[in-house]
């Protein structure tokens, strides 16, 4: 086992990422509201980065900023003082993918590290020590690197090596992808992608569709053995994914990164995640690359039925210890009698049925929590923190062992 393992979240704003950090991320990815390629995020201002490091950094965590778009002539003025005011705030590293970046990092001496990003193709141990020279001190393989990849990359670099564990694919090899650009105009390597992978087409001479979607990626299975070859950091995709998305996946892999150092980890608890995680997305997820290349079982061609489901049904705001009163924000329709569970960051699990006294803002007994986001509030015996959430309650582990 090596003494370096990360766990990295993304987040599209200053909400997700403080969930990020107390579900058990270790380093958190954003991008700024320039240079980076989820332009259709709400991303963060400077304002927002000081914010987020010192939120970051309270709890020894730490924050990444992409500036990893295709630079054009244009997209180069002001990048410098961008560049400065990123490493004066205290950012940890910056995700790069243009040699012009690496570039201006190493002239101007900035103290934040050089990370590479998956859009620069990484797939091979040369061009891992090219950006070793650069002075990159870790590089994000492209999604497509199989084991044996990381292997051959890890022994002949020493790198540090990020790699992607959960969420969407690139139907391109990472960071080559044109398709968008070709379609729509809109460039994914500017931060513009339009996701024309995701379309259906009608098939010639068919009354069938077709489509070229990538199923997601998800390394439940895998962890163990990424930890064994030497990756040091395991990506979550997603920036611009909801709360309760980033809540989920990461208290999932902090759990399973957690039981494999204490080997703890069993098929029972892999199987149980597992079916945690098949419930939070609404598109299935394989292992893609990483023990061979993909196959049909790995691909969407005819169409998908992609339907999301309610789970998440509310985020706690408050905790009155002395009443035990717990306010909520109702995220999903719940009733009196429903059987739910919360979970947390603090603690574990716990099954729990709605009682009858569920209590509106103006305090007036309700049967039924139907309206978004409104406020509820109820007695619960068990203490709770803000951030924690409430889901439709689904699985126990009993049910895998």
């Amino acid at each position: 086992m090596q003494e370096r393992i990360e766990l990295l979240s993304p987040a599209g704003d200053l909400e997700r990422l403080k969930i990020a950090c107390l579900y058990g991320a270790d380093a958190i990815y954003i991008g700024g509201q320039n240079y980076s390629l989820r332009a259709n995020a709400l991303n963060f201002s400077l304002d927002d980065i000081k914010e987020a490091v010192l939120f970051a950094h309270n709890l020894n965590k730490r924050v990444y900023v992409t500036v990893n778009i295709v630079f054009h002539d244009k997209d180069l003025a002001g990048v410098k003082e961008y560049l400065k005011n990123l490493d004066s705030i205290g950012v940890d590293a910056i995700i790069v993918s243009d040699v012009v970046i690496m570039d201006l990092w190493r002239k101007m001496k900035l103290k934040m590290e050089l990370h590479v990003s998956t859009q620069a193709s990484a797939l091979n141990y040369e061009v891992v020590n090219f950006y070793k020279e650069l002075g990159a001190t870790r590089v994000v393989l492209a999604r497509e690197a199989t084991k044996d990849d990381i292997i051959r990359i890890k022994k002949e670099t020493g790198l540090e090596l990020e790699c992607f564990v959960h969420g969407a694919m690139c139907t391109s090899i990472s960071g080559r992808c044109v398709l968008s650009n070709y379609a729509t105009n809109r460039d994914s390597n500017r931060g513009g992608c339009a996701q024309v992978c995701r379309f259906v087409f009608d098939a010639l001479n068919t009354d069938k569709v077709f489509s070229m979607t990538p199923k997601d990626l998800n390394m439940v299975s895998d962890i163990a053995e990424m930890i064994k070859i030497g990756v040091n950091s395991f990506k979550v995709e997603g920036r611009m994914r909801s709360v309760y998305y980033i809540a989920t996946v990461i208290d999932v892999y902090r759990h399973l990164i957690d039981m494999v150092v204490n080997n703890k980890l069993d098929i029972a608890y892999t199987n149980y995640y597992l079916s945690i995680l098949n419930r939070c997305a609404n598109r299935d997820s394989t292992s893609q690359f990483f023990n061979g290349l993909p196959g049909r079982n790995e691909q969407y061609f005819l169409g998908r039925d992609e339907v999301s489901n309610k789970d998440f049904l509310g985020i706690v705001l408050d905790y009155d210890k002395e009443n035990k009163i717990v306010t909520l924000e109702q995220r999903n329709y719940f009733k009196v009698g429903d059987v739910v569970e919360f979970f947390g960051p603090k603690h574990e699990v716990f099954e729990f049925v709605i009682p009858a006294d569920i209590r509106n803002k103006d305090d007036e007994i309700i049967e039924v929590a139907n309206h978004p986001r409104m406020i509820v509030k109820f007695k619960i015996d068990r203490e709770l923190e803000q951030f924690d959430m409430m889901r439709i309650k689904v699985f126990d582990i009993s049910q895998f062992l």
